[in-house]
């Protein structure tokens, strides 16, 4: 029988799975599905200003939740004119925030200490439900775009959709990066 996993090890490991999951999919992506406008969204909003706004949302509740506690908050993007290299990097920065975020609750008795800032009280600041939180957000849009490339007819390859789900491959893929 395998040893128990420690809370810790597995928390992070699975923000940093959820973090090379987006990465994924924004190296991943079609350039002509990057520029794809998104029907009846506003102001001709694109996939890769969708893509944007993952980092954004995170730098917003780093900035929220992390600041007061000493975390640094990453500069948000411009989600009309962010390239995919730019974005990458954004992402890279965001989740580490995140990562510190979810630390800092961890050493916290598996709570985020709640701020002034925090006056949407939306989600309950246990560990479990922060991570929780960050990674229905950031699955929820990536779903989004699957749908959206099969509408306007750029279904993503198998690799690419089927890519989201491999969960193990990406942890391995997040392992040797670092």
């Amino acid at each position: 029988m395998a040893a128990p996993l420690d809370l810790r090890d597995s928390v992070l490991a699975a923000w940093r799975t959820n973090c090379r999951t987006t990465s994924f999919l924004v190296e991943q992506l079609p350039t002509d599905l990057w520029r794809q406008v998104i029907p009846a969204a506003p102001r001709g909003k694109t996939v890769g200003a969708l893509l944007a706004h993952l980092h954004n949302a995170r730098a917003r509740w780093l900035r929220t939740l992390g600041a007061p506690h000493g975390i640094r908050v990453p500069a948000l993007v411009d989600q009309r004119r962010v390239a995919r290299r730019g974005l990458l990097a954004a992402l890279d920065r965001s989740g580490r925030g995140i990562e510190a975020l979810l630390v800092l609750g961890l050493d916290t008795g598996n709570r985020v200490p709640p701020t002034p800032k925090y006056v949407w009280r939306n989600m309950p600041l246990d560990v479990g439900h922060v991570l929780t939180y960050f990674v229905a957000h950031e699955a929820h849009h990536r779903g989004q775009i699957v749908l959206l490339a099969r509408q306007v007819g750029h279904r993503l390859p198998p690799a690419v959709a089927d890519g989201l789900w491999a969960w193990t491959t990406r942890e391995r893929e997040w392992d040797r990066a670092r």
